[in-house]
């Protein structure tokens, strides 16, 4: 069996274990159905998630021009707290910015290969800790706008971690944290402004991903480089896939790839 697309990250659905499904075009792909199957991976070209063209991606799946043009990859995804639109500021496109950033925004504590501490839209809960591969998730805060969130998150990382370990992660070289104990603990650091949105009797939320086999040595795939890789798929966590053979690839690192699976 052979599909072809652009690869985007894959949609996720919160059950036990995480269901996983890979949209192309003309074909929707139940990625756990994979499990012990035999995947060729080929690399085809390219496919701008923005304007569509096939030219190089070089970053979060946009050419270079859409990169530095579109307001989906201005600074303030990344450094939220970069955000002005609660100021009616524009940066790329005031509209755009109002609908993303003018709405609740959550601070969590998502334990993946340890504590972090992270930002995401409220719609977006669970569904970001699963792309981060997070076994356990709390909320902190919870603030009707992103600058609100990203001021948060700047004050506790000088508490807590803001990066995962991707490595640890897919090992699975991890273990269980007491996240109501953090939160209590971070309380204290939070910034006056956020303070009233501070959430106290929440508990944990935990994820079981689809993996069958953690790798021993985890080897990132390049297929632009490679261009083709066959292997057995024995996992899925976070937005990677698992291979019999160590490697691993990340899907949402590759978007705006066009590639070709052949499915044994």
């Amino acid at each position: 069996m052979t599909y072809q697309g652009v690869l985007t990250k894959m949609t996720t659905e919160f059950t036990e274990p995480i269901q996983y499904y890979l949209i192309f075009e003309n074909d929707f792909i139940h990625i756990n159905q994979l499990l012990d199957k035999t995947i060729q991976l080929e690399f085809v070209g390219y496919q701008c998630l923005s304007c569509g063209l096939n030219k190089p991606i070089y970053r979060q799946g946009f050419c270079k021009s859409c990169f530095f043009d579109i307001p989906q990859a201005a600074d303030w995804i990344i450094k939220p707290e970069l955000s002005k639109a609660h100021l009616n500021q524009e940066e790329r496109d005031l509209e755009y910015e109002k609908r993303v950033q003018l709405q609740p925004h959550i601070v969590y504590l998502a334990n993946s290969s340890n504590v972090k501490v992270g930002v995401t839209r409220k719609s977006q809960v669970p569904t970001r800790w699963i792309d981060q591969g997070a076994h356990e998730a709390i909320e902190i805060v919870e603030v009707p706008n992103r600058y609100l969130a990203g001021i948060t998150e700047v004050a506790l990382k000088d508490f807590v971690a803001d990066k995962t370990n991707w490595r640890n992660m897919l090992k699975n070289d991890i273990q269980d944290e007491n996240l109501v104990e953090w939160r209590n603990r971070l309380e204290v650091h939070i910034p006056e402004e956020a303070k009233p949105y501070y959430i106290a009797n929440n508990t944990e939320t935990n994820m079981v991903f689809p993996v069958h086999h953690y790798p021993i040595k985890p080897k990132s795939l390049n297929i632009i480089k490679s261009e083709t890789y066959v292997g057995k798929l024995v996992g899925i966590k976070g937005q990677y896939l698992i291979f019999e053979d160590d490697t691993v690839f990340n899907i949402r690192s590759n978007e705006g790839l066009v590639v070709r699976l052949n499915i044994a």
